[in-house]
Formats: C-alpha cells, structure tokens, sequence
C-alpha cells in the first residue's frame, strides 16, 4: 500500500495554501506553485530583502560618479578620478583628491581617469573605485546581506561593456545589479511621466558622452549615443589654444574655463579668464587672457555635431510622438546642459522648445534613486539578464 500524505504550508498574510509538498514511500515531490502565490512571495521578499540590505543607486560616470542611498539621498558626488602607486600596485586616493593629483604626480604616482567614453577602460581601477564608493555609502549603515544596485551606463554600450559594469559592482560584494540606460534613469529622475503613452525626448550631456533619446511606454523608441561631450569640449579647448595662443594648458585649466566663461551664443556682457601654461616658443610659463569668443570659436565644430544628432534622432521618430515632443519640449540635463546658450541654440535649429532641468547633474543619479523607491513600477525599464540588452529600433 502506498504511503500518501500532502503537507499544507500556510504563511500569514497568503490567505490560504502557499505550497504542498507530496511524499510517496520517503520521497518528496514538490507540487507546482500557483503563480499568484509566485507574485506574492517575490513582494513579500523584496519588501523583506530591503530590511536586509542596502539600495544603492549609482551614476558611473567619466567625470563624476554620484552615489544614491535609498532613504537618505545622494550621498557621494566625486570625480571619477583614481591615483594608483605604481610601486606597490595599492590606491592612494580616488575622487576630489585624486583629482587634484591630475597633472601633478611624481613618476611612481599615476592618477588616472577609469572611465573613458561611459565604460570602463581599467577594470581593476574602476573595481577600486567602486569597493571606495560603495564602503564609504555602507559606513553608517551596514546591513546583513550585500547591496542591491542600480548603475546608470550610456544607450550605446555593447554586452560587453554592461558586463564589465555588471561584474565590477558584483565582485564588490553587491548582492544583485540592474543597469539602466542614462537618459531613462534621467527622465525618471527630473520626473518625467516615462511609462505614460506619451512623447518624451531628452539629452543628457555628460563628460564622456551625449546620449540623446525619445521615450514613451517605458521603453527607448528611438536613440543615439556619442563621443561629444564635455571632455571634447576641453580637448577643443586646448587645441584652440595650442593653435591660436601657442600656449600648452592641461585639461583641468581647460575645463575650468569651460565652467567659467564658455558659451555658445554672444554674451550681453563678454566674459573673460586668465590663463597660465607653457610657451610652445619658449618653453617658460606665460599667463594670457581668453575671452568667451575664443571658447565659443574653440568649440563651434562639437556643438554643430550635437546639434545634428538630435535632428538625425528626431528625422527617424514616428510622427505622433515627434507631434508630442513639439507640446512638450525637449529636456537637457548633465553638466552640458549648464552651457551658456546651449538650449537656445537647439531650440532655434530644431524649432522645438528646450528645457533645462533643475540640477541636471544629478538626474541619472536620482532616478536610480526614483527606481529603488519604485521598484515594481520601474522594474521593466531595467536590464536585469546577463545577456540582455535594450532593442532600439
């Protein structure tokens, strides 16, 4: 005779029957789950995974990473700058101090940017720079399990670059990853109504790349990622001065007069800076001053090229929802967006209003932030597989 029994387990809260559990002579045979108590559970363990362990939102960016802890906000806002001793192979600072190392090492000591283009060009760097970043989130408030991250990469990355994001954060002890495209978790974070059937066109302007992108459904209708951006704003910077000035500057010099004077329009009042670097003639220091017109000249080529871009990306989008961008306007976030003109300017060639974000250099971040907050409502806007990647038309 066949020993039969079934085991009924009940969790509170599941209104009835969660599993059975069918036992034949000793052996166990799990019944299939009904995928309603599937869902229930996942809820149940989600909500519970958050009192476990962290969320961690983080915009791994070429000139800054921001760190976004769930419940208390952004927390870290550093260069994405590494000083590594060549000697002992150990790091010696990352971030703001790292940065001001750029330029100014002794032989053994190498500050390097681990992030070129929005990826990873040094692994191991960019892992040091992730175990920092994260130790430094976790310092108050450390939790059992590791955490759960949200990483914000650029709409162009191929597999795999998203894996060497994916497997950086997870060696350093994050317990799950999801990646999320930059102009998604931007939209998301300055607000916009992402998963409605509506329109919505943004650019984000970062220091490695510009991603320009048309949203609706809570998908990328269509979208275009490139190397213009705020480092081939300071490259044109210093060529410009090398040829006009014959005057050498590093990149840190060329950035700061980018913040200080540069614009992309004539100014009612002309701006100007003074400068130092080395005489290409003569090979000693020498200071001159630059005006926004040498800057606005110096970086006339990469703006005409951003500039096509967003018209390439809004020639291939379908007509209502070109129809829904004109209503609603484009939107400009990440530290580009800060340049003088820069929105008036598309607006005059594209015909379609520009808004500029409030605080655009922290919207990728906040809206990895928005996403931990949010998770099931924003869970289909991630790229959780190890293989899988955004399909753009």
């Amino acid at each position: 005779m066949t020993a039969l029994c079934v085991i009924v387990i009940v969790f509170p809260g599941t209104h009835g029957v969660v599993s059975e559990k069918l036992c034949v002579y000793g052996y166990s045979y799990i019944m299939p789950t009904p995928p309603m108590f599937k869902e229930h559970l996942k809820k149940h363990w989600d909500r519970m995974n958050g009192y476990l362990s962290n969320d961690i939102g983080i915009d791994l960016g070429t000139a800054n990473t921001l760190v976004y802890m769930r419940g208390q906000g952004i927390i870290i806002n550093e260069p994405s700058v590494v000083a590594v001793n060549q000697k002992t192979g150990q790091v010696v600072a990352v971030g703001a101090q790292a940065r001001e190392m750029l330029g100014r090492t002794p032989a053994h000591i190498v500050a390097v940017k681990p992030l070129v283009g929005g990826v990873i060009s040094d692994f191991e760097v960019t892992e040091e720079m992730l175990a920092y970043l994260i130790r430094r989130a976790e310092a108050n408030s450390r939790k059992l399990l590791g955490p759960r991250v949200v990483v914000g990469v650029p709409s162009g990355i191929t597999n795999v670059e998203t894996r060497a994001v994916r497997d950086a954060t997870r060696n350093n002890g994050a317990s799950r990853v999801f990646i999320v495209e930059e102009p998604m978790a931007a939209a998301i974070g300055i607000r916009l109504p992402v998963n409605d059937p509506v329109g919505n066109m943004i650019v984000d302007i970062g220091g490695g790349t510009s991603d320009i992108a048309v949203i609706s459904l809570g998908g990328i209708v269509r979208s275009k990622s490139m190397k213009v951006a705020g480092d081939k704003f300071n490259q044109d910077i210093i060529s410009f001065i090398r040829g006009e000035h014959k005057l050498l500057i590093g990149e840190k010099t060329a950035e700061n007069l980018k913040i200080a004077i540069g614009s992309v329009l004539p100014l009612p009042a002309p701006l100007e800076a003074a400068i130092r670097g080395r005489d290409l003639v003569t090979g000693l220091p020498r200071e001159i001053v630059v005006t926004d017109a040498d800057v606005r000249e110096a970086i006339t080529s990469s703006v005409d090229i951003l500039i096509e871009a967003v018209r390439e990306v809004l020639e291939t989008t379908p007509p209502e929802i070109v129809s829904d961008v004109i209503g609603r306007g484009l939107y400009l976030v990440g530290g580009g967006g800060l340049l003088r003109g820069l929105g008036e300017l598309l607006a005059e060639n594209i015909n379609i209003p520009v808004h500029c974000a409030d605080d655009p250099m922290t919207a990728v971040a906040r809206g990895a932030g928005i996403i931990l907050e949010d998770f099931e409502r924003y869970k289909d806007v991630l790229i959780e597989s190890r293989d899988e990647l955004p399909l753009h038309a």
